[in-house]
C-alpha cells in the first residue's frame, strides 16, 4: 500500500451483485453512506477503486467501481481490504471518540507504568475490545469501557487502564464464600447413584 502513509480500513469488498459488475461491500463507517466521501478507495497492493454509485442493502451497501462491469472483474475483487490515508479523516469528533487506528501503537499504563501496547482494536458485536500485549504475551483483551480504560491520551501516546475493571488481575473479595480449598484440577463427583466415579 505504498500510496498511503498512514491507512485506515474503511471496508472490505463482499460478494458480486447482479451481472453488471455491483458488490456488497461492507463498510466500517458510522454512516454506510458516507463511504464514497473520502475519494478513491485503495487496496493493499495499491490499486485505487473509484466509487460510482452506491446504495444501501441491508447491513452492506451496494457499490459500483469505475473499471468494474461485469460480473467476472467483481468476483475478483471479493475479500479486498479498502482503505484511506488517515489525513483524509475529520477530526472533529467528541472528546471521547476515538478512531481505532490512533489507539494502535499506544502504550498501555496502569499506576505503576507502561505494561504494554495496543496492537489491534477488535468488535465482535459487544463493543470494542483492546487487543494488547503484556509482558510478552500476545492477545490480551480488554473492554474499551469507560471502566477498563478510563483516560485516553492519544496525544501523549497512552492508554491508561484499571487493572482489576480490565479483568488484568483477579478480584480477591469476590471469591466464592467457603471455596478457599477448592481444587480445579480435582475431578467433579457426583453422587454414588449416578454412575460417577467415586
Amino acid at each position: 500500500m505504498s500510496k498511503l502513509e498512514n491507512p485506515v480500513q474503511m471496508a472490505v469488498i463482499g460478494a458480486a451483485h447482479g451481472i453488471k459488475g455491483e458488490l456488497r461491500v461492507k463498510t466500517f463507517t458510522g454512516d454506510p453512506l458516507a463511504l464514497a466521501d473520502y475519494g478513491p478507495l485503495y487496496a493493499r497492493d495499491g490499486r485505487a477503486f473509484q466509487i460510482t454509485d452506491i446504495r444501501p442493502a441491508g447491513t452492506v451497501v451496494v457499490v459500483r467501481f469505475k473499471g468494474v462491469n461485469d460480473r467476472n472483474a467483481a468476483e475478483a475483487l471479493a475479500g479486498t481490504e479498502l482503505f484511506v490515508d488517515r489525513s483524509m479523516l475529520p477530526d472533529d469528533g467528541e472528546e471521547d471518540e476515538f478512531y481505532h487506528a490512533d489507539l494502535i501503537g499506544l502504550d498501555v499504563r496502569d499506576d505503576t507504568g507502561v505494561i504494554g501496547k495496543v496492537v489491534a482494536v477488535h468488535n465482535f458485536g459487544g463493543g470494542d475490545i483492546l487487543d494488547v500485549t503484556l509482558a510478552g504475551r500476545k492477545g490480551v483483551l480488554i473492554p474499551f469501557t469507560q471502566a477498563a480504560v478510563p483516560h485516553v491520551a492519544i496525544a501523549d501516546g497512552f492508554v491508561e487502564v484499571d487493572p482489576l475493571a480490565a479483568g488484568l488481575v483477579d478480584d480477591e473479595e469476590n471469591e466464592a464464600p467457603g471455596r478457599s480449598g477448592f481444587d480445579p484440577k480435582g475431578r467433579p463427583r457426583g453422587p454414588k447413584d449416578a454412575g460417577g466415579n467415586r
